[in-house]
């Protein structure tokens, strides 16, 4: 079973089809399973901690079972798109439109976006360009430099984007961590370029690269569907980016990193991000959500983070924490004493 939880992923792709072949309101299933369903059987079942890692660890060495897991999703997600683009040049009404692109749309957060993340930390090329397909799924390909080299480097300070600031609100968290990512990535790229003594305009600059890859998709499905499919897809893309930063936002917040006496930031630890052993979401999102142990060991593999008592822990799952996230004044009434719990733990 500890490996069998992971298929729990599939139930996205089978929600998603049963969408693209309904109308009305069945066409927006996705949202009412991942952001209804499942929120709701996390609040009753207990948050699940490793109560034998050795034994997992075991369990988990040398099998090419959880890396197949991931490759197979880079065929899916583009299946999908495809199948969605082509709906999307039909006559639909305008529910049944709204159903479709917003199933797309979480298809491509939980699928495209979080597990091109994961791949984007793995050293071989290989499973880094299927990354880098599954973050074009919603044009996110600057993802990978900004959030190795910059987040993983800056997080919880004010140099971080993507560390959500306590009584921060979420919706101008939002501009403020995609665009500011964006910034920080051509950035990043553009002193790799100095360092490896490239121009700018190098072909090897990553950025450039993912620009080209983005407007030739956008320009192909403009050519080959129209304007609307154009529209629609890039609207699921946003909904995806929206599903990633909302994750950002509650990963991190409030949580800060201290200076030293010579005015440095302590090193990176576990009470720097916020847990959840939600077993559902953890299961779902290839265990995004043991986030703590992600930032302390960058290349772990996802199926080999565990839990840590020193990690600070969000009092439910994180699909329910980012309903919670929406509604700011709740939210900080809920999280801003953990916040400060933790502070004063750190």
């Amino acid at each position: 079973m500890k490996r069998l939880k992971y298929l729990l992923v599939f139930i996205l792709p089978l929600t998603v089809y049963i969408s693209f072949v309904s109308k009305g309101f069945l066409t927006l299933l996705p949202l009412f399973v991942f952001f209804g369903i499942i929120p709701f059987l996390e609040l009753i079942f207990p948050a699940s901690w490793n109560q034998d890692a050795a034994t997992e660890k075991a369990l988990n060495q040398h099998s090419y079972y959880y890396n197949w897991l991931l490759y197979l999703q880079v065929p899916i997600i583009w299946v999908f798109i495809f199948w969605f683009i082509g709906i999307q040049t039909k006559e639909l009404d305008t529910l049944t439109r709204i159903g479709h692109i917003i199933s797309m749309g979480i298809m491509c957060g939980i699928i495209g976006i979080n597990l091109g993340h994961e791949l984007g930390h793995r050293q071989q090329k290989f499973e880094q360009f299927l990354g880098d397909l599954l973050l074009l799924s919603s044009l996110e390909n600057h993802f990978v430099p900004y959030h190795n080299r910059g987040h993983h480097y800056h997080v919880a300070t004010p140099q971080d984007p993507a560390s959500a600031r306590k009584n921060e609100w979420l919706y101008i968290f939002w501009f403020r961590s995609h665009f500011g990512s964006y910034i920080q990535a051509w950035q990043i790229e553009a002193q790799r370029m100095q360092i490896i003594n490239q121009s700018f305009w190098s072909y090897q600059n990553k950025m450039l690269q993912y620009s080209f890859a983005q407007l030739t998709l956008l320009l192909s499905i403009y050519w080959s569907a129209g304007f609307q499919a154009t529209i629609s897809f890039l609207i699921a893309a946003i909904v995806g980016i929206i599903l990633l930063e909302t994750v950002n936002y509650i990963e991190h917040y409030g949580l800060v990193r201290q200076r030293n006496e010579a005015g440095k930031y302590e090193v990176v630890k576990r009470k720097h991000a916020w847990n959840s052993n939600h077993l559902l979401g953890r299961a779902i999102l290839f265990e995004l959500s043991r986030h703590s142990e992600h930032h302390v060991k960058p290349d772990l593999h996802y199926q080999d983070l565990y839990s840590s008592e020193e990690a600070p822990s969000m009092p439910a799952g994180y699909p329910a924490m980012m309903l919670l996230s929406l509604l700011p004044p709740i939210f900080f009434k809920v999280m801003n004493p953990k916040v400060e719990q933790a502070l004063r733990k750190g």
